[in-house]
């Protein structure tokens, strides 16, 4: 028994190392006729970018993650736009890449004139989302779901009534911290993710807090952890254990799906009326109005109502801990802040009248602060594509087949685009007029992929901010910000709060 185990080992083993082998032989093929073509071409002929492809298999891939790990993750960008310009070719976490720098280019990128560009994520998220997810479909069904939901989240009345529902969050979050130990920190990437994640899963299925939130909850923290693993579906691993907690989800996500349907259908000759969340939205949809009448299917609703989850699960939780941290450090800014959201404060108090969403999200500096820390740290630092012919851009030639890492922080980090940017200076936004919808500010992405959810966010950590600052004064503990896989704080920030006793 022994000796074949051993057999099948070394089986096993020359496999895998043969594989390895194949691959390389491969990029260095690939690598190769690029350089060749580069100098046979003649001196007007387009190119594509210079770079290098590293070490053999691992690329600059070490280099790139270390540099995450720091406070400047774009020194891998920086020292490689030096040499080679805005855009240039590498080898990072197992692919052969272009990377752009260039606000210019990521615009075409993400534009996506013709579809010609299309979303290449790592394999562990294509396993885990599958080939129809929101986040790898393409064309229209992309661009109807992305229309239907935009529509909803922008629509006045979802935002007069999502408010109160945030406002209500926020306000028990911050309650339950009146009775902490005043000695002991509270650590606020935890608490924040607390308040999103309800609000999260109101908006897509209202879902109430109870068993069902806390199952739901449980459950999406198994399977976030897969998107970046071994994509091996074998008992034990990673990808399997988050694929069960997905078919766990997708139970309950689907039963609630066929609920809603037998409820509207029953509901159809009353009328109706306005939607309350994602999946009202998705059943009622019918598609073009001018084109054949075909509703979605129950299935591709439950998946995607799940995958809608994991872009707004950490990325508003994480802006509104790191605004804190950067207010932490900037007493100046923080005061500023402090006094512009007292003002509504009080006069909402004089008025006896609620909070308007408009009221949260009309507050210069407030927003400034909310821009400033989505330029310096971006949750979606960049965003890949595959180029499905040549494509030309700027004078440089993307082939058939690569991979495009369109880089959204380095473009942020440029002194080229924005004056000391390793500085938070909130007043920027102010002085130059710098505009959200510019090519050189791309915290949702942009073009027909850009976030759904963007106002919504916005509005979610306003009202977060107004509330705490009014409510709370508090000492940060020291703590580092990490870029790699995502943006989070090493600590989770721990902070010490205190009431305001004047309010």
């Amino acid at each position: 028994m022994k000796w074949v185990f051993g057999k099948w080992e070394i089986i096993c083993i020359v496999v895998i190392l043969g594989w390895l082998l194949y691959k390389y032989m491969m990029i260095v093929k690939i690598y190769t006729k690029q350089e060749e073509e580069e100098e046979s071409g003649g001196g007007g002929e387009v190119k594509p970018p210079r770079g290098s492809s590293g070490w053999p298999l691992i690329g600059e891939t070490i280099e790139f993650i270390a540099a995450g790990y720091t406070s400047r993750p774009v020194t891998f960008m920086e020292k490689r736009k030096s040499i080679y310009g805005k855009v240039f070719k590498t080898h990072i976490l197992g692919r052969a890449i272009f990377v752009s720098t260039d606000p210019e280019v990521n615009k075409v990128v993400l534009q996506n004139q013709g579809n010609v560009f299309i979303p290449s994520y790592p394999k562990s998220v294509i396993e885990l989302l599958g080939e129809s997810s929101i986040l790898q479909m393409n064309g229209g069904l992309q661009k109807r779901l992305h229309a239907i939901i935009g529509g909803f989240l922008r629509s006045p009345q979802f935002k007069a009534r999502i408010t109160k529902d945030i406002e209500n969050s926020v306000k028990l979050t911050l309650s339950s911290w009146m009775d902490r130990n005043s000695h002991h920190p509270l650590y606020l990437q935890d608490e924040t993710k607390k308040i999103t994640f309800e609000i999260l899963v109101r908006l897509l299925m209202s879902v109430e807090p109870g068993e069902d939130m806390e199952f739901l909850k449980r459950e999406f923290m198994e399977v976030i952890k897969g998107l970046i693993c071994l994509p091996i579906k074998l008992p034990g691993f990673r990808m399997y254990k988050s694929l069960q907690a997905k078919e766990r989800m997708l139970k309950m996500v689907r039963k609630i799906v066929d609920d809603r349907k037998t409820e509207m259908e029953k509901n159809e000759a009353k009328g109706s009326g306005l939607p309350n969340d994602a999946i009202d939205v998705l059943l009622r949809d019918t598609g073009e109005s001018d084109g054949p009448q075909q509703r979605l299917p129950l299935d591709f609703i439950s998946g995607n109502i799940i995958e809608m989850m994991i872009p707004g699960e950490d990325s508003v939780p994480m802006i509104m801990t790191l605004a804190i941290k950067y207010l932490s450090d900037n007493p100046v800014a923080l005061a500023c802040l402090v006094e512009e959201n007292d003002e509504l404060k009080k006069r909402k108090d004089e008025s006896c009248e609620g909070y308007a969403w408009t009221d949260y999200v009309s507050l210069p500096f407030t927003q400034g602060v909310i821009s400033e820390t989505l330029r310096m740290a971006n949750i979606i630092n960049a965003i890949w594509r595959k180029a499905l012919e040549d494509v030309e851009i700027k004078g440089y030639l993307i082939p058939k087949g690569w991979c495009v890492l369109a880089s959204l922080t380095s473009v942020h980090m440029d002194e080229e685009n924005y004056k000391n940017p390793d500085v938070f200076d909130p007043w920027r936004w102010e002085k130059t007029g710098a505009s959200v919808n510019s090519s050189k500010f791309t915290p949702f992405g942009g073009g027909q992929r850009l976030c759904p959810g963007l106002e919504f966010s916005r509005l979610e950590i306003s009202i977060f901010l107004h509330h705490f600052i009014t409510t709370y004064t508090w000492v940060a503990e020291e703590d580092q910000i990490v870029y790699f896989p995502t943006v989070k704080t090493r600590r989770k920030l721990p902070i010490i709060v205190t009431p305001r006793r004047n309010h």
